[in-house]
């Protein structure tokens, strides 16, 4: 393809979003910012994947100032993927068990009181309102997704998860990757030559990875408190656009993310942050990181 094709293309593509955006702002209202049901506490709502609760995490802080927070998850919601791109929820965006899996990891942040699943509580703020704005979901950063909606910030750059780090993943790489979101032409093959390397992740994205790996170990775990524990602890950590790498964002270790060029929502924000589409760069990055570790 030319550049001259490749500016044609992206001209319409460029015009239908504006239209389409400009088509949305009619739907926009500021949501109600004046929380006044609990006088020590903030109640929210999301049915989003898990990552994208990790996501909310920074604006959940801004809107809830010194109160607690109180987070309701809304369960069974029907997946947002295609039957090929479902993960391991069958078919569901959270589950009672995904429940039971996010809410050790919240409840040991200090800010967050409960996390449960929504019944009939009530919500002072529905973090699902987002999707009736019209951003374009396949770009800028799913954290600021909810600053545009509510006019907030937060600093990125600073970590927004904190956990006890697990000193056995002092020396490990630690990996994971999902089916979704891969960059065509990344290759993992080049890690066989890395002597501590751990998988975390479902046993068929593992299994995956073994080929490339043949020394890859695989460690499961019983929440996502554990999980989180050994990516704090871990040399550093390499991972593409799912949870784990949500959960390495907000701890800030040390992290490179594989960049999804067709959808870039995932900005990896603060020191020793990287991010790569191409595999002489991957390399790179992940030399340098080893090398600064030692």
């Amino acid at each position: 393809m030319t550049i001259f094709e490749r500016l044609y293309i992206a001209f319409f593509k460029e015009k239908a979003k504006r239209h389409l955006f400009s088509k949305g702002l009619s739907k926009v209202s500021m949501p109600n910012l004046s929380p006044t049901q609990h006088p020590d506490a903030v109640h929210f709502k999301h049915y989003g994947l898990i990552g994208d609760i990790i996501y909310a995490v920074p604006a959940m802080k801004a809107l809830a100032g010194e109160k607690k927070i109180h987070l309701h998850l809304q369960i069974n919601q029907k997946s947002l993927y295609k039957k090929s791109m479902q993960h391991a929820n069958q078919g569901k965006i959270l589950t009672e068990k995904s429940v039971e899996m996010i809410a050790p990891l919240l409840l040991a942040q200090p800010e967050f009181a409960v996390v449960d699943v929504l019944t009939d509580q009530p919500v002072d703020y529905d973090l699902d309102e987002f999707r009736n704005f019209p951003f374009d979901y396949n770009t800028n950063h799913i954290c600021r997704w909810y600053f545009h909606m509510y006019g907030i910030t937060a600093d990125l750059g600073k970590p927004w998860l904190q956990v006890t780090p697990d000193p056995a993943f002092k020396e490990e790489i630690v990996i994971a990757r999902s089916f979704r979101y891969r960059a065509p032409g990344i290759r993992y093959d080049f890690l066989k030559d890395y002597p501590h390397i751990t998988f975390v992740g479902l046993k068929e994205e593992y299994e995956d990875m073994k080929k490339a790996i043949p020394g890859l170990k695989h460690r499961t775990v019983r929440d996502f408190l554990e999980f989180a524990q050994i990516i704090a602890g871990c040399k550093f950590f390499i991972g593409n656009q799912s949870f784990p790498f949500a959960v390495a964002e907000g701890l800030k270790v040390p992290r490179a993310l594989e960049l999804c060029f067709e959808c870039p929502n995932v900005i990896p924000e603060g020191p020793d942050a990287y991010d790569f589409l191409y595999q002489p760069q991957f390399e790179k990055v992940v030399k340098q990181l080893d090398q600064r570790a030692k």
